[in-house]
């Protein structure tokens, strides 16, 4: 894992033209996660040196591989091994506690620091794109890969009158309505958890024009290239007009990293904007969270 210095992390980088977000932390060899704001209108292609594509990369092993399409063809190359890597990674998280720690990987304590980053970004992003702050606007947003409705208690909710939540994993969600309720969020008329939809985010498809915000954090690591690009088309029209992507996950130095265990990938943020660019998505804004990390790990907010 990378544990070296990080310089200007805390800058906001804006893009000049178009670019071409589990639910849980990756665990190995990258950077902290990270924001990327991106929008859904008309691209400006310009050239790319190399495809991200064509990068190396590794497992959690030290396995290397020359590019991510050889990783692919190996992990999910036919109907059969698709089909196990999304079974292999629900089975992993259904075994872990449906706690904060849990769906953490152990490291609850960055909760806090977590919470605090992404709200700063999302003041700052409802400021700029909507007026008076969307005050007075009746917000919508979705949650994906909600696990226990963490950011949705912490968060989401405080800014947004209503929040979706998505989860693959029973148990967690199953906690996350039992958590909402308790704390009184779901008899609030103004502020309230509305839909619990268990469906991985490979087979979701949202209601159109629902949404203000649809906030990815800590699970789009567990698509494929093509369920990743798949998702976001799709999602894309779950957005009111003016709508945005949060992708908040970690980034790998270069190339990827397979997390064998959980069966789900860490991609570089280049990795991620080549990602974007066959998505259709436009990068505004992202920035490195260097206030907190996960194993020597930091996340990269994006938004699309």
């Amino acid at each position: 894992m990378f544990m070296g210095h990080w310089t200007s992390m805390d800058t906001d980088l804006y893009a000049a033209a178009h670019i071409v977000r589990p639910l849980f932390p990756s665990k190995v060899g990258v950077f902290p996660p990270s924001y990327h704001l991106v929008s859904t209108g008309v691209c400006i292609h310009y050239p790319v040196k190399a495809s991200q594509m064509e990068v190396a990369g590794s497992d959690s092993d030290g396995r290397e591989f020359r590019n991510a399409d050889e990783m692919w063809r190996e992990q999910t190359g036919d109907d059969n091994k698709k089909t196990q890597w999304y079974r292999d990674g629900v089975a992993y998280w259904e075994g872990v506690e449906a706690s904060v720690d849990g769906v953490l990987g152990g490291y609850g304590q960055v909760n806090d620091a977590d919470v605090k980053g992404s709200e700063a970004f999302l003041q700052t992003l409802l400021s700029e794109l909507f007026v008076d702050s969307g005050i007075g606007r009746h917000l919508v947003a979705l949650d994906c890969g909600s696990g226990i409705g963490r950011i949705t208690k912490n968060l989401l909710i405080r800014y947004f009158n209503e929040v979706d939540l998505l989860e693959p994993v029973s148990h967690f969600l199953d906690a996350a309505r039992e958590s909402l309720v308790n704390e009184n969020h779901m008899a609030s008329d103004t502020h309230k958890a509305t839909n619990f939809v268990c469906t991985p985010l490979q087979e979701f498809t949202p209601d159109a024009g629902r949404y203000d915000v649809i906030w990815v954090q800590w699970c789009i690591g567990h698509l494929t290239d093509d369920d990743f690009v798949s998702f976001f088309k799709r999602a894309k029209v779950g957005l009111k007009p003016g709508g945005f992507f949060v992708l908040k996950e970690n980034t790998a130095r270069s190339g990827f990293v397979l997390d064998k265990e959980d069966r789900s990938i860490t991609r570089s943020d280049a990795y991620f904007k080549e990602l974007f660019s066959r998505c259709g998505l436009h990068l505004y804004k992202s920035k490195v969270n260097s206030s907190h990390m996960i194993r020597g790990d930091f996340p990269r907010n994006y938004l699309l």
